[in-house]
């Protein structure tokens, strides 16, 4: 009977036998309240099992088990001991597959060398990422990293260091407190992983600063850099404090990309090792430790294969290979410079988990939504294509390039003067900004999701919205902890013994990041009224809870840079610089916030003191800050050649010539010319009642269609979503997702959810971790020292069409002939 009923709870067999033990202590009457609330705020929950919802639905709309309850005594029983697994435990079996619900408050968290080991990696993260975040390719260093490296760190130092210490308000502070705990290691990747992001405001300083952009020389002034970069650094912290009744109390924030993080924290530091019912019909008695070093270790020597040796494993665009100068074919399946239309295009699991959340990580419907949002999208990429709609048959199927009416790459010191500013004659003189197909459908459905993130989330969150809002405000005028009685799941209760962070904290420290951005925008000539930081704030408080509550739900995200950049450049217009810092703040704000959010979920889960995790995260970001505005002052004057072709060690900084480009586009030229009354590309405004109407219609089909429970799985900001994961990227990046999804969210945790619980999101964390100190031994050992392998298994990846950087267009512009109006002929 156990069996069965873990199998239908979808839960295993550790969590059901404690499960049993509470739910024998619960009344009927309990259970049907308890019962109440969860299909009040789970029944659109697509992270809820269906079975058990279906079970809830049943035990509820019979009012004969509430008479006669010794004839339904299964049916009971199985509602206590989910009424038990909720209130004891998690309700999904993702979070109890990784999350401990429990919990020992003398465990050490914020020690001596907690801060010393953090800090040491926060400094190393932040000055690597910033080095060589102007390389082509770059390289970053993960969080990751740090979180494997810190436990060997930690535990030496637990087994050295002397037991010295001092006491100070009653509390004992010493160099070794006992063995390294879980928390302190949690702490530790919780300040690598703020560190580890450079300053958005650094892509602002570069195009200030270097000749061939706006040159303008005060932005080498250190105190007008760490202004700005405290500014956009700290300001999504105050958001993220107000944030919490929304996005990190709540049971159905789930939060899936940071599972992995916790999964590996369990294998280091879990103490349990049941074994578990698998495939082959073996039982499995290898612990999490174990499992991910063998995992650890076989990613990495296989990530050697694809990355180097034999890249076509990487690049697997076969279908290509038959007839490598055919445009169309090239244009449908290709890798490189195609639509990527390969049911199988890659054997690399940097690819697979490159561009989106990890498939082994978020839900399979989170997983399947994305994909069939992009697959749609690409048909119509294809129509445009061929129909030569707008020009586009005359430039690359899938390009993120700007072009001008020639077909070359958009030259935007023909459209400014000598101060960066648009120039009208210029721009009448040379071409119009021109978009390839898949560009085009990115902006198309960038319009749309925005309307439809709000219009979901009130159609199908407004219950758990409103709960937030009362508890924030009665949180205004209650001394007590008021997330102690609000929220009754086990972590929210394990979590009430820690004294909660005040708002006032966080407020301060909005007010800090306020006056930092007003003191940077005012006091130096950037053209730009100091209101800017207010406009990112709005943003942020319109848009941060319904896009929190879809990542922290499904963890897809939908980041507000092409908002900020169309709301930015309609309001400054002519302006590039202005531009800039409308899209910072407007984009940054919000996306630090949800950031910060999700670490400080971690740090919940975990059980890390919420004073605790404050001070780390902004003791690690002003730090990290510090850190990346000295490096960036060396690169931008000790670098020879810095951001030019002939810079040393290939600095050549693609991604600020590409910040350039769009701030130039959509800041001096303007949204209004490109997608305004008049525009090539007005059409596109389509997007924004497509965002409101998609919703609408999805919620409007499952009320109508209630008993198909499938329907429950469509996610409408979902499926618009992955229309944007087009432009360079194609579907050979998000394909082979499925597969692996299905593989391991359907078929082996229903089958196998002990298995799957168990092993799962090590796997990830492990894959993750092994590419990462991979690529890294691969960057600075063979690609900084040009050691290539010439054979067919690296070059074939890029012939004919798909050779990279040559894409092929479908038609061919004759001499003298232009995309559109000429020169002259076009205002």
């Amino acid at each position: 009977m156990l069996t069965a009923l873990s199998r239908e709870l979808n839960v295993t067999e550790t969590d059901l036998q404690e499960a049993r033990i509470l739910a024998d202590g619960m009344t009927l009457d309990e259970v049907k309240k308890l019962m109440e609330d969860v299909l009040k705020l789970h029944s659109r929950d697509p992270n809820f099992p269906q079975t058990v919802l279906d079970r809830v639905v049943e035990f509820l709309e019979n009012d004969d088990i509430f008479a006669h309850p010794h004839a339904y005594k299964r049916l009971i029983y199985e509602m206590k001991v989910e009424a038990a697994l909720i209130t004891n435990n998690s309700p999904y079996s993702e979070v109890r597959a990784v999350v401990d619900n429990h919990d020992d408050p003398a465990m050490p968290s914020s020690t001596i060398r907690v801060w010393f080991i953090g800090l040491a990696f926060s400094c190393a993260l932040a000055a690597i990422n910033q080095l060589f975040s102007i390389r082509m390719p770059p390289i970053a260093v993960a969080s990751n990293v740090a979180q494997l490296l810190a436990y060997p760190v930690g535990t030496f130092s637990s087994r050295v260091l002397p037991d010295w210490g001092f006491t100070i308000w009653g509390t004992r502070h010493s160099l070794n407190p006992g063995p390294f705990s879980r928390k302190e290691h949690m702490l530790i990747t919780i300040m690598a992983t703020v560190a580890s992001s450079q300053p958005y405001t650094n892509y602002i300083i570069w195009t200030q600063f270097l000749p061939q952009y706006f040159n303008q020389k005060y932005a080498s002034q250190f105190m007008y850099q760490i202004l700005i970069a405290l500014s956009t650094n700290l300001i999504g912290y105050g958001m993220a404090g107000m944030t919490r009744r929304f996005l990190v109390y709540p049971t159905y924030c789930v939060w899936p990309a940071s599972l992995s993080t916790i999964a590996l924290n369990s294998a280091f530091h879990g103490q349990e090792n049941p074994a578990v019912e698998g495939p082959f019909r073996k039982r499995y008695h290898v612990s999490r430790y174990k499992f991910f070093l063998l995992a650890f270790a076989a990613m990495f020597v296989y990530f050697w294969i694809p990355d180097n040796l034999f890249t076509a494993l990487s690049r697997f665009s076969w279908i290509t290979w038959i007839a490598p100068t055919s445009v169309m074919l090239t244009a449908v399946s290709g890798f490189n410079n195609g639509l990527g239309f390969n049911p199988w295009p890659t054997f690399d699991w940097n690819v697979i988990a490159g561009t989106g959340p990890d498939p082994l990580m978020v839900p399979f419907f989170s997983t399947l939504n994305r994909f069939l949002g992009q697959l749609v999208s690409g048909f119509v990429i294809l129509a445009f294509w061929c129909l030569n709609a707008w020009g586009t048959a005359y430039l690359p199927i899938n390009s993120n390039f700007v072009y001008d009416n020639t077909g070359n790459r958009y030259n935007v010191s023909h459209a400014i003067n000598e101060k960066g500013l648009f120039d009208a004659e210029k721009y009448k003189a040379y071409s119009p900004a021109y978009l390839a197909a898949g560009n085009l459908v990115v902006y198309l459905f960038f319009f749309a999701v925005y309307p439809a993130t709000l219009t979901y989330v009130f159609l199908n969150h407004r219950y758990e919205i409103a709960a937030g809002f009362k508890t924030l405000i009665r949180s205004f005028w209650k001394s007590e902890n008021p997330e102690a009685s609000e929220y009754k799941d086990v972590h929210n209760r394990l979590m009430a013994v820690y004294p909660e962070a005040p708002d006032w904290w966080y407020l301060a420290l909005l007010l800090f990041a306020i006056g930092c951005g007003i003191g940077g925008i005012a006091g130096w000539e950037t053209y730009t009224t100091p209101a800017v930081v207010f406009y990112g704030l709005l943003l942020c408080v319109i848009f941060v809870v319904p896009v929190g509550m879809v990542v922290a739900i499904t963890g897809i995200e939908v980041t507000l840079n092409v908002l900020a950049e169309f709301i930015g450049g309609s309001i400054v217009e002519g302006n590039a610089l202005a531009m800039n810092f409308f899209k910072s703040y407007g984009y940054v704000t919000c996306s630090h916030t949800l950031s910060f959010a999700n670490d400080l979920k971690l740090a919940h889960y975990v059980k890390i003191p919420p004073r605790h995790t404050f001070m780390a995260q902004v003791v690690a970001t002003i730090l990290s800050t510090f850190i990346c505005t000295g490096i960036l002052n060396y690169q931008m004057t000790g670098i020879p050649g810095v951001c030019t072709p002939d810079a040393a060690n290939s600095m050549t900084c693609p991604g600020i010539n590409t910040f350039f480009t769009a701030s130039v586009l959509w800041g001096t030229i303007g949204p209004k010319k490109v997608f305004g009354h008049g525009g090539q590309y007005t059409a596109l405004m389509v997007g924004w009642p497509l965002g409101v109407a998609v919703p609408l219609f999805v919620w409007g089909v499952q009320r109508t269609f209630p008993k198909q429970k499938w329907m429950r799985q469509i996610h409408p900001v979902l499926l618009l979503s992955g229309a944007l994961n087009w432009a360079p990227y194609n579907l050979s990046w998000t394909f082979p997702t499925v597969w692996i999804g299905w593989l391991s969210w359907i078929w082996c945790k229903n089958r196998f959810v002990g298995f799957w619980s168990k092993y799962n999101f090590v796997l990830s964390a492990a894959f993750t971790t092994g590419i990462s100190i991979a690529a890294i031994i691969i960057f600075f050992g063979l690609d900084m020292q040009g050691r290539t392998i010439d054979w067919w298994g690296n070059s074939v990846v890029s012939q004919g069409c798909e050779t990279m950087g040559e894409p092929c267009p479908l038609k061919q512009l004759e001499p003298g002939q232009y995309i559109g109006p000429g020169p002259g002929q076009f205002h």
